[in-house]
């Protein structure tokens, strides 16, 4: 819901005047609308005015500035502008190079830009139209197709040229070029409410999305069952991959924007799974946009945009332009170190140490049992993340998978000319980077310090300096966490079993029973953390919620400690045999 305000009446109004102070060392407000400051010492360009209703920002006010619009238009919530507006504006932008006026293909808007221009062209003014058509589910005709945030494609390639010194009739071909492109389909999640309405413009079925909408109000075409993400993003895909342009090559600059409601972090992970459709369907990204650009006030939803590149368009797209919404600068970007050279810089400035022959046979265990973890936890993460749940953020079992999954993949890429301290750093060094959390950082710090209390000059490893490890892994913990036997944490279940590992040790059991045995004893105590209520972490506050149901850390602990014994128990065996 639209809720701060005071005159609903007024919202687009109040609005603009409150962004026009905040911009004012960059653009100036005119009657209608806003016009960018010109540039010091700069040739006078074409003028590029765009425009439509309000509600819809960063469009239109905010793509005003160099490389990109000379001056927006800015009617009211979901209206044309009336054609006194347009005029006034684009007579205000216009460097005595002509005008070029664009906006969604919309019946208002048609009309008013339309009126305008005849009476801009009376004056003397050479005024054209380019209109946006880029919503293949609005219309099989491509003519009647509405603009939606295909709007900014075609914005920003005029604006770069007009910014380039283009003449009016290059700036008009090139926006219509640009246009026939460029295409977008979008899904609602849910309807978008107007300043002082109590329900929204439309609603959507529960378990459901509208495929197809409009950025004002319009509901989609049809509802179609809610979509996982990579389902969400094959139907996008494949939706635009039907409607290529005649004659496009294998170049798209892609938006994928968000109408209001539909959080960044949403976008970014549906980006992550439509990049690789593309790609898998031979198309090169350029330079892709991933944010709100072409919004619906709080409308739940987004829409995916592809622009077929030629040479000349793609030189425009990677333009640069500085708005108060968007700025795009290519010097400071390409000046950067690409990622892979980082990383290939990095991997070769790595130095492994020298390690003795028992410290790589000790790493080869390492290696097995992180393998054997992975596995472990993810067969069991809904379970570890629903005992969480109870007096949790329900997060355990997932932090656990993304901590052990980056410690596999870093202990993976470790030569086998590696000891076991250096293993087990990198581990750690993993776990802590990729699993997040405070957990996270407690098993990396922990494993660093198991591997560096083995070191890797050792000519053979007894059980005892296996115990001494575990206790440092344990004192590495107590030290970071804070926390207490009794505390109902994973220390409930690691305490326990480093004292029973050492007695066992010490008595002249082998290893490998010594922590079998040690870990029956850690699950035991896993399961007593029922009895208690966390005194730390962000548990506490619900501290009589958790009683009656098993710390998750401990759970996992009592978990991993159980499947490296069974690791150490096939090892010797093995071992056995091969003596034999």
């Amino acid at each position: 819901m639209t809720t701060i305000h005071d005159d609903p009446d007024e919202f687009a109004e109040d609005q603009l005047a409150g962004w026009l102070v905040l911009y004012a060392d960059r653009v100036r407000g005119v009657h209608g609308g806003v016009v960018a400051l010109p540039t010091e010492g700069a040739d006078p360009q074409v003028a590029v005015v765009v425009g439509g209703g309000s509600g819809h920002y960063p469009a239109f006010c905010g793509v005003v500035g160099p490389g990109f619009a000379t001056g927006a238009v800015v009617g009211n919530i979901f209206t044309s502008p009336s054609t006194a507006q347009v005029y006034a504006v684009a007579k205000a932008a216009d460097q005595g190079k002509g005008v070029v006026l664009s906006f969604g293909n919309y019946a208002g808007d048609t009309m008013n830009f339309g009126l305008a221009a005849e009476r801009l062209n009376a004056e003397g003014i050479d005024t054209r139209i380019v209109i946006v058509t880029d919503d293949i589910a609005s219309a099989d005709e491509e003519s009647k197709r509405r603009g939606i945030a295909g709007d900014f494609s075609v914005f920003k390639a005029m604006g770069a040229a007009a910014a380039s010194g283009a003449t009016l009739d290059e700036v008009e071909r090139i926006g219509n070029a640009s246009n026939a492109a460029t295409r977008t389909i979008g899904v609602a999640f849910a309807g978008c409410t107007m300043p002082g309405a109590t329900e929204p413009l439309f609603t959507v079925p529960d378990g459901h999305l509208g495929l197809g909408l409009g950025i004002h109000g319009e509901p989609g075409i049809e509802d179609v069952p809610l979509l996982r993400a990579t389902e969400l993003a094959s139907l996008l895909v494949s939706r635009l991959l039907d409607d290529r342009p005649a004659g496009a090559g294998t170049r798209v600059a892609p938006i994928l924007n968000g109408l209001g409601d539909t959080k960044y972090e949403e976008l970014f992970l549906l980006w992550g799974r439509v990049l690789p459709l593309l790609r898998d369907a031979g198309i090169e990204v350029v330079e892709p946009e991933v944010g709100e650009l072409v919004t619906s006030l709080d409308m739940g939803g987004c829409s995916l945009t592809l622009q077929w590149l030629d040479d000349e368009l793609e030189a425009l797209w990677r333009a640069d332009a500085y708005t108060p919404a968007y700025r795009k600068v290519a010097a400071p970007v390409s000046a950067l170190v690409p990622a892979e050279a980082v990383a290939d810089a990095e991997e070769a400035a790595t130095v492994v140490p020298e390690a003795t022959d028992a410290s790589r046979q000790a790493a080869q265990t390492v290696r097995s049992a992180v393998e054997a973890i992975d596995a472990l936890l993810r067969e069991h993460e809904e379970e570890l993340g629903r005992i969480d749940a109870v007096a949790g953020d329900g997060d355990h079992g997932r932090g656990m998978v993304k901590g052990i999954g980056a410690a596999r993949k870093a202990v993976d890429r470790v030569g086998q000319e590696a000891g076991v301290a250096f293993v087990l750093g990198r581990a750690g060094d993993a776990w802590a980077e990729f699993a997040g959390g405070t957990s996270g950082v407690l098993w990396g710090a922990a494993l660093e310090a198991f591997g560096r209390s083995l070191g890797d000059d050792r000519d053979a490893y007894e059980a005892s300096d296996v115990v001494a490890a575990a206790q440092a892994f344990a004192d590495s913990i107590v030290h970071l966490g804070g926390a207490s036997r009794g505390d109902k944490t994973l220390l409930d279940a690691l305490l326990p079993f480093v004292a029973a590992l050492d007695s066992s040790v010490t008595a002249g059991q082998s290893l490998a029973s010594a922590w079998q045995g040690a870990a029956e004893v850690a699950r035991d105590e896993a399961v007593k953390t029922a009895d208690l209520t966390p005194k730390v972490g962000r548990a506490r506050p619900l501290a009589e919620k958790s009683l009656g149901t098993p710390d998750a850390g401990a759970t996992s602990m009592g978990m991993i400690l159980t499947r490296v014994g069974e690791v150490l128990a096939t090892r010797a065996a093995d071992k056995e045999g091969t003596h034999a």
